[in-house]
């Protein structure tokens, strides 16, 4: 059974790392603004697809439609993690898991008690005044609080969220540690994500090892280049695998 196949593999590693996608935190109810749903709510609701609402160039000239959109489609304070999350959080202390890469901008794997996170679409939990001699801090609920755009209380500035918006790159950092935590990985682990979305889905492509594992609930298109694939929602592979209650 591919479940008892995960579960020997995971204990026989102690150099795993684990992409992530979308997938892991709609198990925690947060919805996936790139589904049929998502499209289809934020063209009837704001005449406009949403790769196109929180893109760069529509956060300079549409900056007050831009912040509509975003706080009440990216920010869910209330989420709490899922077995997923747990799950990880629980190889990684065990020193099995080396690094958790994530598309998500939720915190949910650092509520959950994972340390070595990578996220490559950066946080919603992040926000700073955009005036670069300031630069001061806001949480997201200080963004929630506030009525329209978001301006620094300290020098009047527009407060920036530290995502990454579509026409932006990727912080440096951030995405040569996932590459070199997936170069040297014994085992990668990935899940919750239908590998669509670039420069993210591209980092599959650095694995070297002979023990690639994806969990979706589809199809993906590398399904056939991994070495154990399995059909279902990660949350309930990776909590059955790693007992979580």
């Amino acid at each position: 059974m591919a479940y008892d196949e995960l579960k020997s593999i995971i204990e026989k590693s102690s150099n795993i790392v684990f992409l992530g996608g979308a997938g892991v935190s709609t198990e925690s109810n947060i919805p996936d603004f790139r589904s049929k749903d998502g499209l289809y709510n934020a063209v009837t609701k704001y005449g406009y697809p949403p790769e196109t609402l929180i893109s760069h160039s529509f956060f300079k000239s549409h900056t007050k439609e831009f912040f509509e959109y975003y706080k009440e489609n990216l920010i869910y304070l209330d989420a709490k993690p899922n077995k997923a999350h747990y799950a990880l959080a629980k190889l990684e202390n065990e020193g099995k898991l080396k690094a958790v890469v994530t598309q998500n901008i939720d915190n949910l794997h650092q509520l959950a008690g994972s340390k070595n996170v990578f996220e490559l679409h950066g946080s919603v939990f992040r926000n700073y005044c955009m005036n670069r001699n300031c630069g001061e801090f806001y949480s997201a609920e200080d963004i929630i609080n506030m009525d329209g755009v978001p301006y620094c209380k300290k020098c009047g500035s527009i407060i920036k969220p530290d995502v990454v918006l579509y026409e932006e790159g990727l912080d440096n950092y951030v995405w040569s540690s996932a590459v070199n935590f997936i170069k040297n990985a014994d085992v990668l682990i990935v899940g919750g994500t239908s590998l669509v979305v670039y420069p993210a889905a591209g980092l599959i492509n650095y694995y070297q090892g002979n023990k690639l594992i994806l969990i979706n609930k589809s199809e993906t298109s590398y399904d056939g280049k991994a070495n154990l694939v399995i059909h279902d929602s990660i949350g309930k592979v990776l909590g059955e695998v790693c007992e979580i209650d």
